[in-house]
């Protein structure tokens, strides 16, 4: 005669045993265990799946990317720093003995405005070593010069050619004109038709643009807009100096 203990080794561990005393002998029902999806009739096939015998193994899924590009940090990409927001009475000279405080300069290049011949306000330095480069960013990145918070970090990645002839569709359409104003503060996402409409409201704007950080799409943060008479400048610049423009307040003066 079986046991009970004999009955459940047989078992898998996951039955039951249930015993009945409303019959004059007693006797043994094995319940098979109820599936946790008996009420989710969508879902009753679930449980066939994960209720195996044999032992699961679970593998997480990952999308592969691939790696990012490391830069070679002997590369000029590596040493070139962007300086932005200086001063406009700021020289070449002046900014090598400025960052040469913090590591070896290679070279200091301050951009011009083509058209006006002025300083567009930011500046390109190569550093020899990118050891150099780092130090630099650390100790200059926030300080003032002239009065003016820079900003200092590594140059921005190239431009992606579809980029390409949107930006360079910017400054071959721009007209220049006696009668400019130089918009600052620009939000980063203000395209040049978005500040040429702005300024479009108050008087005839010849031309606008909003100046990218050179080999970037990234906006420098400010832009010039031009006009037919010194009469829409001075109109322009009562109007809009510390208006809002897409949630910015922006600073507007002669050029």
């Amino acid at each position: 005669m079986a046991t009970i203990s004999s009955l459940t080794t047989q078992l898998p561990t996951s039955t039951k045993l249930a015993l009945s005393t409303n019959q004059s002998k007693p006797s043994f029902q094995i319940l098979k265990p109820a599936s946790p999806f008996n009420h989710f009739p969508k879902f009753t096939h679930l449980h066939k799946i994960l209720n195996t015998k044999a032992p699961q193994r679970l593998f997480a899924v990952t999308e592969e990317t691939a790696p990012a590009a490391a830069v070679d940090p002997s590369s000029e990409a590596a040493r070139r720093l962007y300086v932005g927001n200086i001063p406009r009475t700021l020289t070449n000279e002046e900014l090598t003995k400025i960052v040469e405080e913090h590591g070896a300069v290679e070279k200091a290049e301050v951009m011009y405005d083509k058209y006006s011949g002025r300083s567009r306000r930011f500046a390109f330095v190569t550093m020899k070593t990118s050891e150099d480069a780092n130090a630099a960013i650390e100790k200059l990145n926030g300080t003032e010069i002239g009065g003016r918070e820079i900003k200092v970090n590594i140059t921005e990645k190239p431009l992606q050619s579809l980029d390409l002839p949107s930006v360079q569709s910017d400054e071959s359409q721009f007209v220049d004109s006696p009668y400019k104003v130089y918009v600052g503060n620009l939000a980063k996402t203000v395209a040049t038709e978005t500040l040429k409409n702005f300024f479009s409201k108050k008087g005839k704007v010849l031309s606008a643009k909003v100046s990218r950080v050179p080999g970037t799409s990234k906006s420098s943060g400010f832009g010039f807009v031009t006009f037919s008479s010194e009469e829409d400048v001075e109109v322009a610049i009562s109007s809009f100096n510390n208006s809002l423009l897409e949630g910015q307040p922006i600073r507007v003066n002669k050029a």
